[in-house]
């Protein structure tokens, strides 16, 4: 224990720098370097998936943890799923069509200006 006259200090806690989010549920993006779009649908600021996932990417790729992460409903050439991506690996969609995903109608309500509207049951 540390009394009120020890010049002993605990040692600070830090956190992680957090970057502030570059998207929101509704936008759609690109992956920067793989090819499949998708519509952010929620936004975790730092990574929070299981280690496994993250050692399963090559390291020479491997993002940062200590960034926003996003969950996407996803479409590529041959199928629709969600994926979980680093906001360095995210650029703005410029195609700006809608994405062709199953639970699109369940999330959002609308495609307008190239944003998809959050249904008011998925808003905090």
């Amino acid at each position: 224990m540390i009394s009120e006259s020890s010049s002993e200090r605990p040692a600070a806690v830090t956190a992680p720098l957090i970057g502030a989010a570059s998207f929101a549920p509704g936008d759609i993006v690109r992956h920067r370097m793989f090819d499949f779009r998708g519509v952010v649908f929620d936004i975790d600021p730092v990574f929070a998936n299981s280690d496994e996932w993250y050692e399963a990417i090559p390291e020479e790729i491997r993002p940062a943890k200590e960034q926003p992460y996003y969950h996407l409903l996803a479409e590529n050439g041959d199928s629709s799923y969600i994926a979980y991506v680093s906001q360095q690996n995210l650029v703005p969609d410029a195609e700006g069509g809608p994405i062709d995903h199953p639970q699109i109608e369940a999330m959002f309500e609308g495609l307008d200006d190239g944003r998809y509207r959050v249904r008011a049951i998925h808003r905090h």
